[in-house]
């Protein structure tokens, strides 16, 4: 073997070397999901049986200066539903940039009322009235913990309506042992300040809290401001239940309290879930005597 296939075997030895030192892991999950779902009797709502699914591939690997990155991608029905790359910093926090609409800002908390199933608000009207949200779509996050505050920031420059979306969250746990107190701003595009109050008690199997939310338009008398209540309970470590009341005050003359309550039930039996949810709502949307509801069971597996 002459000199230069040496050379070059001995530098691609190198490389390998090199690679296996700094390579990551990809993980693959996923999940299967069958649904019942009843409405009122007056809503066309075709089949009441579906399924959906889900795969995430999650990604993570060490940077050569104590640092590490992860990265996760999932597809939903709908092909693709969320990706993102985040930097860990170590004390100094994390940051990146992803599609994730719970990632950081006020996305990340615009509801943080327990419960079993899903929001009592949730899936009702097509407009999720009262809920502090912007855009998630390639945002810039920062998490961030300092004692016991909490530090999370999202920044879209082309959000709604294409303006720019920005939103942070400071919360704080360090006043006694299971409380969690927190406060938001936002702006959603150039015309809607968001704001948000959360307190939040666990205490054994039982978490309870409190929120209120506030949407100010500018401009207009189409202001929202919302109070929401809800507890929940673990009864065992299979079996947990939910109670919760959501509120949204309008501010257009003539608009009437959008009321919402619900309760959700879900047993967990090694990797599959039973999830039982029933929610209602009065005065949908502000209009009087506009009722909805709807019942729903779910089976999930994960795997």
């Amino acid at each position: 073997m002459n000199n230069l296939k040496k050379l070059g075997l001995t530098a691609l030895a190198g490389s390998l070397v090199t690679s296996a030192a700094y390579a990551g892991a990809l993980d693959v999950s996923g999940s299967a999901k069958m649904t019942y779902k009843s409405q009122d009797e007056d809503e066309t709502t075709g089949n009441s049986f579906s399924t959906s699914k889900g795969i995430t591939f999650s990604g993570s690997g060490d940077l050569d200066n104590g640092m590490t990155m992860s990265y996760t991608y999932t597809m939903t029905d709908a092909a693709f539903s969320s990706t993102s790359v985040m930097i860990d910093m170590g004390d100094m926090g994390s940051i990146g940039i992803g599609n994730s609409a719970g990632a950081a800002g006020i996305p990340a908390f615009d509801s943080v009322i327990p419960t079993a199933g899903e929001e009592v608000w949730d899936d009702v009207d097509t407009v999720d009235n009262g809920v502090v949200m912007h855009s998630k779509v390639n945002s810039i996050d920062y998490i961030g913990t300092f004692g016991g505050f909490g530090v999370s920031v999202a920044y879209v420059n082309d959000g709604s309506g294409g303006s720019s979306d920005s939103s942070a969250v400071i919360t704080y746990d360090g006043l006694m042992d299971g409380l969690q107190l927190g406060y938001g701003l936002g702006e959603d595009s150039v015309d809607e300040d968001l704001e948000t109050f959360f307190v939040k008690y666990t205490v054994g199997g039982i978490t309870a809290a409190f929120q209120r939310s506030e949407l100010d338009q500018a401009g207009t008398s189409s202001d929202q401001d919302s109070d929401a209540i809800g507890v929940s309970f673990a009864i065992n470590e299979n079996l947990s239940v939910s109670y919760g009341t959501h509120d949204v005050d309008f501010g257009s003359t003539g608009s009437a309290d959008e009321e919402s309550a619900g309760v959700s039930a879900s047993y967990t039996m090694g990797s599959m879930t039973i999830t039982g949810i029933s929610n209602s709502t009065d005065n949908v949307g502000g209009t009087d005597a506009s009722n909805d509801a709807y019942r729903e069971v779910t089976i999930a597996f994960a795997f």
